[in-house]
């Protein structure tokens, strides 16, 4: 299929020519209008966005958070050398009514729950020892992170509806956080953990990453622009062109009810490197325009000549990303389809836009060639050769090379274990941060950061029932009782807390006996402790929660966490008959974010296997030929395979962000064979291999090598994101990008003397100039 010789499609372009005022007109008229709600995209990385609404346990967990919703949650580890002093106590207490003024927030403490039990008692010479007796007597405090060998903890639940009220109410905690840092009050450190914090920080740092990758992006263009063609005219055709791709892009996420989350943060970015790919493949075939044909002859000729091998590009693109939509993480799978949604849009401002542009504007013509040009050409004019004589070094070598990064991404069973899953969200972030040291110290202290949900739905009325509450308690003893569980609290916790500010120990008993008036303090409580109805659904009193705070990397994934989890439960209801007629359900944000790690791997199988096939059955029908496909993924695989092989052996793991490495490098490295392969088959009908790769080399080799350039050096521009899957991610893409062009300009050739079995043919004779230049179509042909 060869859109130069198609009379209506040049009819097409030359009427695009014509129009191109109105083309533009049109363009600045819906600018405005796509910028206006481009700006109006938000930003959220919570657990919530992870999972696709389809998922039975986000559904679960939406019906779990009417009843239970689950808050916010901050705690102020105030550090001291001895934490029980009476100053630092006073420091705290301080600290604790500061935060308590701060709008949205509410404050908890070991201290304000001593001064709760012993009115009158704070500033008697006995208060310090008390209160350090009282926090220490019992594990219920220091599993709550509210009390630890170095400081005491202050609890905060902030009452936010949205990503920019927290980050102002952890803006307002940390400027009442400012007099203890610093000056006669800083006896010692605050330091923050939480949730709301990590959120923060990662949706900061995604924007900043936007930020530093775009302006280098914008700068790489203009280099690469002025290399190639040295003209301002056509740079800014391109940086026009590129706007319109973007802001119609970001536009239509906007539409389809997407948001900025680190993984769909690298949608902008996605765009413009694949754009301006695009604009380098054709501008670069109009720029070589044969001294004798008419530039608006030419123009037409190019595009038409483009036309099929950019479509199909693009299209491999799109279908590369669509394919992400059979992920169950829900960021990956919007980044998937808002991706090919603006490649379509690309697609249309490439072939509209762009060239009622280069009219516009005069973009000029390569009449003469650099010394750098020069130097290109007799490169691509030796690879063929080159090519031939390493064949049977170069195609086994990479054959070898893929195979080895194929078993580094899957292992070997009994022998190799498959590539590391990371799933924590502390690890996305730098580990010299002292976020992240607080919050692993944090997790040492309480034996865990990861929490799930036990829910319990009982009969209508039930919940307060003596044998249902002790049955309860003896499921939570179950789960604390394993190693891998830092706390478990729930209904009958404030029945624990009761008893031990009586004097009685925190444990409850075991005597049926003691149970119904365990059971008619806890209705008291519920009416008149807000925190007690934090753990049971009062209007029903048929629903009531758990909280399992536990170490994440302890468990082999979510079904042998939920396995855990209901073999507890099947054996607290083997001895408590009352839990039979109850149902539990495992949910809660971390059941959902320990779900990421099942679906990632699917995630890389599934939408790299649907790439391959639907890449594979479109182009075969363009190009006609089973066998050239196949080859044509040559280079693309074996770029892919071989980076597993190196983030194996660097110990780089799979990601949100580096599982989208196969999916990306596909769909985009693809552009470099649908291009090689479009020009070999042009020439090929008649003309020897060598003729064919020569042609091939000549027309798509430099625009090859220039926009694996600015796919590479886009990507890379991520390395100074602060954030480690993204850095991972740009290093990782931008080093497969460069080995699918060494692949390309090496490997396919010597394979494809390989497949036709030819020998070079005699030197081409040289030209003026000194340069080796093969025949080539031109307007008149």
């Amino acid at each position: 299929m060869d859109g130069t010789d198609s009379p209506a499609l040049q009819a097409i372009f030359r009427v695009i020519v014509a129009r191109r005022f109105w083309i533009v007109a049109g363009y600045a008229l819906l600018l405005p209008v796509a910028a206006a709600q481009a700006l109006r995209v938000e930003s959220d990385n919570s657990i919530a966005r992870l999972i696709v609404q389809s998922d039975p346990d986000f559904r679960n967990n939406q019906e779990f958070q009417r009843l239970f919703p689950e808050a916010e949650q901050v705690v102020l580890l105030v550090e001291a050398p001895d934490p029980f002093a009476p100053a630092a106590l006073s420091r705290l207490d301080d600290i604790e009514r500061l935060i308590g003024a701060v709008p949205r927030v509410e404050t908890f403490s070991a201290l304000a729950l001593y001064d709760r039990v012993h009115p009158g008692v704070r500033g008697s010479p006995v208060w310090a020892d008390d209160f350090r007796r009282f926090a220490t007597g019992t594990d219920l405090l220091r599993k709550q992170g509210l009390v630890g060998p170095d400081f005491l903890g202050i609890a905060l639940d902030l009452k936010v509806r949205d990503a920019s009220e927290r980050d102002r109410t952890l803006g307002a905690i940390d400027r009442a956080l400012l007099p203890f840092e610093s000056g006669p009050a800083a006896s010692g450190p605050v330091r923050r953990v939480g949730g709301p914090y990590v959120d923060s920080y990662l949706e900061a740092e995604t924007a900043r990453a936007s930020l530093r990758s775009f302006p280098l992006f914008g700068l790489f263009v203009v280099a690469i622009n002025l290399v190639l063609y040295r003209s301002a005219r056509t740079l800014a055709a391109f940086l026009m062109t590129l706007a319109v791709s973007v802001t119609l892009t970001v536009a239509a996420g906007r539409a389809m009810g997407f948001v900025f989350t680190i993984v769909s943060s690298l949608v902008p970015l996605t765009i413009l490197i694949t754009c301006t790919a695009a604009l380098v493949y054709i501008q670069s075939r109009f720029a070589e325009c044969p001294s004798d044909a008419p530039v608006d002859e030419h123009q037409v000729f190019a595009l038409a000549n483009k036309f099929v091998a950019t479509t199909a590009s693009i299209l491999a693109a799109a279908i590369g990303f669509a394919a992400l939509a059979v992920s169950g993480i829900r960021p990956i799978r919007e980044m998937g389809l808002w991706v090919a949604m603006g490649l379509l849009l690309t697609w249309v401002a490439v072939f509209t836009l762009f060239p009622a542009l280069q009219k516009i504007l005069a973009t000029p013509v390569l009449r003469h060639r650099t010394t750098t040009g020069r130097w290109l050409v007799r490169l691509i004019d030796a690879l063929p050769r080159f090519s031939y004589r390493g064949r049977w070094v170069m195609v086994p070598i990479a054959a070898l090379l893929t195979a080895a990064g194929a078993l580094a991404l899957t292992g070997i069973p009994g022998a190799i274990e498959p590539m590391r899953i990371e799933t924590d969200a502390l690890d996305y972030i730098n580990r010299d941060l002292p976020l992240y040291r607080d919050m692993r110290r944090f997790e040492r202290a309480i034996s865990g950061l990861s929490q799930i949900q036990a829910w319990v739905t009982t009969p209508e009325g039930a919940l307060l029932r003596p044998d249902v509450l002790r049955g309860l308690e003896d499921f939570a003893r179950g789960l604390e009782g394993d190693r891998r569980v830092g706390s478990v609290t729930g209904p009958t916790t404030p029945l624990r807390f009761m008893r031990y500010v009586a004097g009685q120990g925190d444990r409850l008993p075991d005597d049926p006996g003691a149970w119904p008036a365990l059971a008619a303090q806890l209705d008291q409580l519920l009416l008149q402790e807000p925190g007690a109805r934090a753990y049971v659904e009062i209007r029903s009193l048929a629903d009531a929660r758990l909280s399992v705070v536990y170490r994440g990397g302890d468990f082999g994934g979510v079904d042998d966490l939920r396995a855990f989890v209901q073999g507890v439960w099947e054996a607290a209801a083997s001895r408590n008959p009352a839990l039979r007629v109850c149902r539990m359900r495992v949910v809660g944000q971390g059941l959902l974010q320990a779900k990421i790690g099942e679906y990632l791997v699917p995630t890389l199988t599934e939408s790299f296997v649907l790439t391959v096939v639907i890449i594979f059955v479109a182009f075969l029908v363009i190009f006609r030929s089973g066998a050239l496909r196949l080859l044509a993924m040559i280079p693309s695989l074996f770029a892919i395979l071989v980076m597993f092989l190196v983030m194996r052996l660097t110990g780089i793991p799979l990601n949100v962000a580096t599982i989208l490495i196969a999916s990306t490098v596909l769909g985009a490295s693809e552009n470099d064979q649908i291009h090689f392969f479009y020009h070999f088959q042009e020439a090929r009908q008649g003309a020897t291999t060598e003729k064919a790769l020569r042609h091939a080399l000549f027309i798509a080799g430099r625009a090859i090598l220039f926009a694996t350039l600015i796919n590479a050096g886009g990507f890379l521009a991520l390395a100074l994101s602060g954030l480690p899957p993204m850095r991972q991610f740009g290093i990782v893409s931008a080093s497969a990008f460069v080995l699918s062009m060494l692949a390309s300009l090496t490997v396919l050739p010597s394979a494809l003397w390989l497949v036709y079995r030819e020998r070079p043919d005699a030197p081409p004779q040289a030209v003026a100039g000194g340069e080796k230049r093969p025949p080539q179509l031109s307007p008149s042909q």
